[in-house]
């Protein structure tokens, strides 16, 4: 674990941020700083094509040096790096925001996007990225840590519930978007 941090995305001491001592290849988790936007723009771009939507990412690096690290940052990112011969690499992030529970009437995480590249997965880096969102909701008093996750992904689904997860099936998420967005934007006007 890194311990700098920016003020919003405090370093959180966990277990599981590091590799373990004999593990073979050595990584930690830290909070993202800006020059990780060009890795986090690709591993969004290898989430998506994982998810079967390819051409669906607009997002530049720039825009995610401008949302992660700009004057009032709504999001945040931490990532899992491991070392290799030319140095760290950044091969998985969890990208999340502070949510609301009008039930809990307390703040929670929403974990927008959890994406470790395939090679380095069965490391603990997923874990250890949901370990340190979990310790920040604890030390921050939250209530919940929640994401999504597709219909058709069972390995994710299997990972989840190993980690003490529960899918909430009497939910279905709605968006509004694009011209439906503009329409219903531009109604009051």
């Amino acid at each position: 674990m890194d311990a700098t941090a920016s003020a919003d995305t405090p370093a959180v001491p966990t277990p599981g941020t590091s590799a373990p001592v004999g593990a073979g290849t050595p990584w930690r988790v830290r909070p993202a700083v800006p020059d990780d936007a060009e890795r986090i723009s690709t591993l969004v771009r290898e989430l998506a094509k994982y998810e079967r939507e390819p051409d669906a990412v607009r997002a530049t690096p720039d825009d995610f040096r401008t949302a992660l690290f700009g004057p009032n940052p709504r999001v945040h990112c931490h990532v899992a790096e491991v070392s290799g011969p030319d140095g760290p690499l950044v091969v998985g992030m969890a990208l999340w925001f502070v949510s609301f529970s009008t039930w809990e009437g307390r703040h929670g995480v929403w974990l927008e996007d959890l994406f470790v590249e395939p090679q380095y997965r069965r490391l603990g880096l997923g874990r250890a990225l949901l370990e340190i969102l979990a310790q920040l909701c604890v030390d921050r008093g939250y209530r919940r840590l929640e994401w999504w996750v597709l219909n058709w992904n069972t390995p994710a689904h299997d990972f989840y519930r190993s980690l003490g997860a529960v899918p909430q099936p009497d939910w279905t998420t709605w968006r509004i978007d694009e011209a439906a967005l503009t329409q219903l934007g531009g109604s009051t006007s």
